[in-house]
């Protein structure tokens, strides 16, 4: 699963992003650094690979985010392994070097990274290889742990025990309305990890009522509410910049909500395969609370991630004010 999905020379547009992200364990610091192939729709001889890298600074208010951008022929992205080249950066496993400059800013990365916890199906397995969704999503390392260093404008970063994950995502077109969470490790449950989105597709003229799938690993069980009716099921509801979500089964109820103020996002252009921008609204300074109810005994606990919560919205708005980077 955690392999290139992109066939060279395919006229049927494509994106595919490997990334890997990371927040310190108690700063409000966090990295996100991708590696991405574009192709659009019906001209595959456009394709290029996408090098981009953000550092968040909480502390100082002061977020930098970078772009590259290579023929895909001085790129390679493994079509039986996982790896990926672009330019010069390097993603291998368990390790990831590479710089990324762009309007006078300039991030640099060494790191390694290891975890132990299984990957995350996002999806029911047999929808990874049908034409629906068009996006689709992995969670390769759950809970990656990082160490190493990255350097923001010449001021280095030690990065020691920082947590977060490997992620591969790709599609034919992005998700036409969406928002995406994350949490690797809560701040009275460092073992549990949180991923939901809340999404609108539309058909046509035609939109979707909104889906809402969820997984949660906590306690050892895993909480997953991906088949489409339990999507549909589930509840989702946000604007800019708040989150309510929940869904449940026999077993158990969650309940949880997002939230970060406007300037812990940076603004992003992702170019999308069938033609057109979507802005991506991106954080990883949010902090989420999260309610997991068992059903069985009633007993209920409450999960807290201040500061170190991904948050992200993808739109094609354009009043949500925040200013668009790269």
């Amino acid at each position: 699963m955690n392999w290139t999905r992109y066939k060279p020379g395919q006229p049927r547009g494509h994106y595919e992003s490997f990334f890997q992200r990371a927040n310190h364990p108690t700063r409000p610091l966090a990295f996100w650094i991708r590696y991405t192939i574009f192709s659009p729709t019906g001209h595959p001889e456009k394709a290029i690979g996408e090098l981009w890298a953000m550092f968040f600074n909480g502390e100082t208010g002061d977020h930098v985010a970078v772009k590259e951008e290579y023929p895909l022929s001085a790129c390679r992205f493994e079509p039986d392994g996982f790896g990926a080249q672009v330019g010069g950066a390097v993603l291998a496993p368990g390790k990831l070097k590479g710089t990324c400059a762009a309007r006078s800013h300039t991030l640099s990365w060494d790191l390694a990274y290891e975890g132990d916890q299984p990957p995350i199906l996002f999806l029911p397995r047999s929808m990874y290889e049908g034409n629906f969704p068009k996006a689709k999503s992995f969670i390769g390392v759950p809970m990656a742990v990082y160490d190493g260093s990255v350097s923001v404008d010449g001021k280095s970063f030690d990065v020691q025990k920082w947590v977060g994950s490997q992620n591969h995502n790709w599609g034919s077109r992005h998700t036409d309305y969406y928002a995406f969470g994350q949490v690797a490790g809560f701040d009275d449950a460092p073992d549990s990890f949180l991923e939901v989105v809340s999404a609108r597709l539309k058909f046509g003229p035609v939109w979707t009522p909104m889906l809402t799938p969820m997984v949660l690993r906590h306690r050892g069980q895993e909480h997953a509410f991906v088949r489409l009716p339990q999507t549909l099921r589930a509840r989702g509801r946000f604007r800019y910049f708040h989150w309510e979500f929940g869904a449940e089964n026999h077993a158990v109820k969650i309940a949880g909500e997002i939230s970060a103020p406007r300037e812990a996002f940076v603004g992003l252009t992702y170019y999308n395969p069938p033609g057109g921008i979507k802005h991506c609204l991106n954080s990883k300074l949010a902090s989420c609370r999260l309610t997991v109810t068992d059903k069985s005994t009633g007993g209920q606990e409450t999960l807290k991630a201040q500061h170190r919560t991904a948050f992200e919205i993808l739109t094609d708005d354009r009043t949500h004010g925040v200013p668009i980077r790269v």
